[in-house]
């Protein structure tokens, strides 16, 4: 469906959405329940056919109300001095960025990148150094740095790390290192690292969401943090960066197919991505991470989700597509594509083109690479948590349903919600009702949740022969004693079984009103109201 309305948005197997030119597809942010790869493709084949359509008719509105173009030059790279950069320090740089370990490849191409600034544009004796110069010569050096990765990966096929195309950095993952929260998880794959951590809260904890539509409310959130000293700088950290808050959505969008629904488990769910060490696709790696935790928590996801950045790399005809990218590739590349989902599909889908000329038959070999990669990593996951917890942790509040008849609720809440309060003091606990009769109990114990469960049942149920109730007296005839077995329910206790075994005279010998008292039904007239 072209442009599906809003109100379809909901169900939707897959929610795609693609930018591009009448050439090429330039953009693409995808969430979905677990679709294949094929229908990735066909999905963005007809969105591309679509594209072309709207950018004609834009053409057509340019030809008749449009002004001249802008011309725009780049800033020049002299050839030449490429050359001579390469010629005396092309080895240099070749062997610098060789080095597998990011920090110290860094700093052995920035050791050669002084070396050819004091060649190209030395500093005089008595003066200061020409900025223009420095700046020509930094460009050039760029510029024959990127030709020597891009060749090196594309014609040679050999990556910076040493790594064949399709293989991904070693992976170490952990669970339940931090243990007050309710789940965490540390997920490692090569120099990049994420911790993350899940926290339980009731219904009432839900996000209220205020956008352009109907307000609306969340259950299931993502949060990552990008900390300065995660690539080894110091700075300020005032809060999420446009960068952070679309990280944390792509990982949240990957999770969400799995999180289990309300009925299943009623829980407000929060996780937390801290991305300590960064090279190459953390919110790739807090989707691991975070689905580990979830599982350690005791969250029923119905399956492990992980995710995988592409790139590619396109010098003329050639083309590699690489699994795994490490931020040098990222940076130097002409795609970054990152691919999140279970065994058995994609979840979420982020594309970033800087090229044209991406074919559909290069996207479906980093469709079929990533999906290969997808599923290394899930075995790795697997090894330390392949499947949710069935116990929630012991710091986790105690969440239980039942199920009241909906004209007993007036009954629950009492005059005034005397009654639900004093329930709610009594236990320490918060109780939600819904007009269908659902009751939702939340208590710091299992304890404390099971015995407000049975006191409410008992409280709201029909009274039937040989229920027993520990009831109050609440007023004393020459009869008999009425009893409270619940809130607004009393039964006649006769006379004749004040004190079992003896006839009294008087039931004020015996009873008084306020004794508490365990009673048994022996008979209900349900015509009468009579217990």
């Amino acid at each position: 469906v072209i442009n599906p309305e809003e109100e379809a948005l909901e169900d939707l197997e897959m929610d795609l959405i693609v930018a591009g030119t009448d050439e090429a597809i330039l953009m693409v942010e995808c969430g979905a329940q677990g679709v294949t790869e094929a229908e990735v493709l066909d999905a963005l084949d007809i969105a591309h056919g679509e594209i072309r359509k709207i950018v004609d008719t834009i053409e057509q509105l340019r030809q008749q109300a449009g002004k001249e173009k802008l011309v725009i030059e780049e800033p020049e790279v002299d050839p030449e001095l490429v050359e001579r950069i390469r010629a005396s320090h092309g080895a240099k740089l070749d062997e610098a960025t060789q080095v597998p370990e990011k920090l110290a490849r860094q700093e052995a191409a920035k050791e050669v990148e002084l070396a050819v600034l004091e060649e190209h544009a030395p500093t005089p004796v008595d003066g200061e150094p020409d900025p223009e110069l420095r700046a020509e010569v930094s460009r050039a050096f760029n510029r024959l740095e990127k030709d020597i990765i891009r060749r090196r990966i594309a014609v040679d096929k050999k990556r910076p790390d040493g790594r064949a195309q399709d293989e991904i950095r070693p992976i170490e993952c952990e669970i339940d290192l931090a243990p007050r929260v309710h789940g965490s998880a540390l997920f490692t794959r090569g120099e990049t690292q994420i911790l993350s951590s899940v926290a339980l809260g009731t219904t009432r904890m839900d996000m209220k969401v205020d956008n352009l539509g109907l307000q609306e409310t969340k259950r299931f959130w993502h949060h990552y943090n990008f900390p300065p000293f995660s690539v080894g700088e110091a700075g300020f950290m005032r809060g999420p960066k446009r960068r952070d808050i679309g990280h944390g959505a792509l990982a949240e969008r990957a999770l969400e197919a799995t999180i289990p629904d309300e009925e299943e488990f009623p829980y407000v769910l929060r996780v937390v991505s801290d991305t300590l060490e960064s090279n190459g696709s953390s919110s790739m790696g807090s989707v691991c991470a975070s689905s580990m935790a979830l599982q350690a928590a005791g969250v029923p996801v119905s399956a492990p989700v992980a995710g995988v950045a592409m790139g590619l790399i396109k010098e003329g005809d050639d083309y590699v597509v690489l699994t795994d990218i490490a931020g040098v590739e990222d940076h130097l590349g002409d795609m970054d594509f990152k691919v999140a989902g279970t065994k058995e599909g994609i979840t979420a889908l982020q594309m970033d083109i800087k090229i044209t000329g991406v074919t559909l038959e290069i996207l479906k070999d980093a469709l079929d690479q990533a999906n290969r990669g997808r599923q290394f990593i899930l075995e790795k996951m697997s090894e330390a948590i392949d499947h949710p917890r069935e116990q929630l942790s012991p710091f986790a509040p105690k969440i239980t349903s039942i199920k009241i008849d909906p004209e007993k609720i007036g009954a629950l809440i009492g005059k005034g919600g005397e009654t639900i309060r004093g329930l709610s003091e009594e236990f320490e606990a918060e109780i939600d009702v819904d007009d269908d009769g659902t009751v939702r109990l939340y208590a710091p114990t299992g304890e404390l949740v099971d015995a407000l469960a049975e006191r409410i049942t008992a409280m709201t149920k029909d009274v039937e022969v040989g229920d027993r109730f520990t009831g109050k007296v609440v007023k004393t005839t020459n009869f008999g004693a009425f009893v409270e077995l619940a809130k607004g329910t009393d039964g006649l206790l006769h006379i004749s079984n004040v004190k079992p075994g003896e006839r009294v005279d008087s039931v004020d010998d015996v009873l008084s009103a306020g004794d508490e008292i365990d009673v048994t039904v022996v008979e209900v007239d349900r015509e009468r109201g009579r217990i």
